[in-house]
């Protein structure tokens, strides 16, 4: 991974690093920790700048999230109402639970949409539902900005700070990515278990 990163960020500079973290957007499994730090370790090897890393790493994640917004809000809607349509029988959800959960969603997305870009994964995949109940695209752009350069900055900060062991730092955020999704996990659940109960009252 440091090889095809020092490749990209070497030969591409910020067009990389934005490229990058577009692409750690749309695909995910790219961590975006990885990426930051290592561009930040890399403002003390090279002639990259850490305000030009930033504001590079922050064009690129606003681009990606926002072709997951238009994802959201164009297809992913259809292809939900296709899974349970197939899996309905299976699944303890219906297509009026998808569009209560929009309703739901829709009272708390801005901060949804602030909040989660602090959490691994889900700072990539909020986008989505935000675009699945057609949030504002202003008011999507400016939250997922403003959430996106203040999580940019402090892991290319970190990321210099520790220079070559800046791989520390992927793991403290390793074990700060399992924390929030022991956390996301506990609330899905608690909140699954509350539509079930809520289901067989019915």
């Amino acid at each position: 991974m440091e090889s095809l990163l020092t490749y990209i960020i070497n030969n591409f500079g910020r067009l990389g690093i934005a490229f990058l973290m577009a692409l750690e957007n749309v695909f995910p499994p790219l961590p975006s920790e990885v990426v930051l730090s290592f561009g930040g370790f890399m403002t003390t090897q090279s002639s990259l700048g850490m305000t030009g890393v930033v504001i590079s790493a922050t064009i690129g994640s606003v681009g990606g999230a926002t072709v997951l917004y238009y994802f959201g809000k164009f297809q992913a809607q259809k292809r939900m109402e296709k899974i349970v349509d197939k899996w309905g029988h299976i699944l303890p959800i219906d297509k009026e639970d998808i569009y209560k959960t929009n309703d739901w969603f829709s009272k708390f997305q801005s901060v949804a949409v602030f909040i989660c870009r602090f959490i691994p994964v889900m700072r990539s995949i909020i986008s989505i539902p935000a675009g699945m109940v057609h949030m504002n695209i202003l008011l999507f752009l400016t939250l997922t900005t403003v959430g996106t350069l203040i999580w940019n900055t402090v892991l290319v900060y970190l990321g210099a700070s520790a220079g070559g062991s800046w791989q520390t730092i992927v793991g403290y955020m390793d074990i700060y990515s399992k924390i929030m999704y022991g956390i996301l996990i506990a609330v899905v659940i608690t909140l699954i278990f509350l539509l079930i109960k809520k289901k067989k009252k019915r």
